[in-house]
């Protein structure tokens, strides 16, 4: 028989660990691919994790509230067939890939050049298929690049049975209705092993990603150690953040740059768009698409603080992808990203923006919703802060505080000389990696922000 082994997937940038909820399937039972095979949860998310391939569970290797680490076997599937052992998408693809264009090829020389063994995934980073979905292309000689571009609504964006069969339907039908989008994968540069830091342990939901896990006490109940004292244990997710956030410390020198904003114009803008804004688009008009536009068009000016930094290598980023904290009903705080930022216009930002902090406050978001961030933006306006000096989101070297707009006298010059005038004023502060931002770097990246806002041009 053919074995798949089940991993347990990444469900995260640098998370190394996922604790098993509740299994979906028992020893025995007969799934189809893409069928619910169990629930886990991490400190950012939780995730009914689908099977990528059909079959019989012959193995189940953990119980749930078992905490496995990532690219451990947790279930094992008879696929029938030949002996040869398969790998899940969350190990090394490698294996799986080849063996399904192997099959694929077998049956005619045709098909094998469309779908290639040349073609298979050679690392973790390139994008997995299911023998079924290799299968259905081969039937409708598609070609690899062109199966690389159909998007997939599957697990972490994984083509899925149902998403190559309605691709062929559109295609047969004159191609009405078929949407081709290239995945948004980009290799990380090469980094040798001895310059590359020792991984951390796990994940913080709160600005930032690596982060050990501390152990558990004895007891998950209130003790009281001393008169007038009660002691209470942190939760996991305010454990992960705690310990991120030490790391965070350690790993980054951090500096910290303000500056004064004259949201004036902005101000005025938005008051005179918003009811308007809101009909047309459906959510509230806030001055975070305006901020997030400014910093994303500040990155694309200053690629080098859109970087992440590994032993002395630093990796450049060739998308932008913006992280906006959001805290959520508990108290606590997570991540989600906004993609490409760079390329929406300001209702696309407040689209993205407004959807991914209602999924986070009721903790709907996706691994994919808080995955691949490269800065991040902390509103302690929302609190009514002046402004704050934030701890950098690792592997991040950059992150900006967003301080409350409140009206204050200030010195304008006009033609007839200065004047004190009413203006709505607003501190932003960005905190930085010295090792590889420097003061000049940070400064004029946080120029452009400020300039960007108090000119805002609708």
């Amino acid at each position: 028989m053919s074995r798949f082994e089940i991993k347990m997937p990444k469900l995260g940038e640098s998370i190394t660990e996922g604790t098993i909820v509740s299994w979906s399937v028992q020893v025995g039972d007969v799934i189809k691919e893409d069928d619910v095979l169990f629930e886990v949860n991490t400190a950012k998310v939780s995730a009914e994790i689908p099977s990528p391939v059909e079959g019989k569970i012959v193995e189940i290797l953990f119980q749930e509230g078992d905490t496995v680490a990532v690219g451990t076997v947790v279930a094992v599937v008879d696929m029938g067939g030949d002996d040869e052992v398969s790998e899940s998408p969350a190990g090394t693809a490698e294996s799986t890939k080849v063996a399904a264009a192997d099959n694929v090829a077998s049956d005619a020389s045709a098909a094998a050049r469309e779908l290639p063994e040349a073609q298979a995934a050679k690392s973790e980073d390139e994008r997995w298929y299911s023998p079924v979905v290799l299968q259905l292309a081969r039937e409708a000689r598609i070609l690899q690049e062109e199966l690389d571009k159909i998007p997939g609504t599957g697990y972490q964006g994984r083509l899925s049975k149902k998403d190559i069969k309605r691709y062929i339907i559109r295609k047969q039908n004159g191609g009405a209705g078929v949407a081709v989008a290239k995945p948004d994968v980009t290799p990380a540069p090469k980094v040798s092993a001895a310059a590359a830091p020792k991984p951390v342990s796990a994940v913080s939901p709160v600005q930032g990603t690596s982060a050990s896990v501390a152990p558990r006490p004895s007891s998950a109940t209130a003790t009281s150690s001393a008169e007038g004292i009660e002691v209470k244990e942190m939760d996991r997710v305010r454990r992960m953040i705690a310990d991120h956030m030490v790391m965070s410390k350690h790993t980054s020198p951090h500096v910290t740059t303000l500056v004064e904003v004259d949201m004036t114009k902005l101000v005025k803008w938005r008051e005179k768009n918003k009811e308007a804004f809101l009909k047309r688009e459906g959510v509230k008009l806030t001055y975070m698409p305006a901020i997030t536009e400014a910093t994303a068009k500040a990155l694309v000016a200053y690629p080098q603080v859109n970087v992440s930094v590994e032993g002395y290598n630093i990796l450049f980023k060739k998308h932008i992808n913006v992280g906006i904290a959001v805290s959520q009903n508990d108290g606590n705080l997570i991540v989600p990203v906004v993609r490409d930022a760079d390329r929406l216009n300001l209702s696309g930002l407040a689209i993205a923006i407004d959807g991914l902090a209602a999924k986070a406050r009721v903790n709907k978001l996706t691994p994919d919703d808080i995955a691949g961030g490269t800065f991040t933006i902390t509103n302690f306006g929302t609190f009514k802060s002046l402004f704050g000096t934030p701890i950098i989101n690792q592997p991040q070297v950059a992150i900006l505080g967003v301080g409350v707009i409140e009206k204050k006298p200030a010195v304008m010059e006009t033609p007839e000389g200065d004047v004190i005038a009413i203006r709505h004023k607003m501190y932003l502060s960005l905190s930085y990696d010295h090792r590889v931002v420097d003061g000049s770097l940070g400064g004029n990246f946080l120029y452009f922000i400020k300039n960007y806002l108090e000119n805002w041009n609708e």
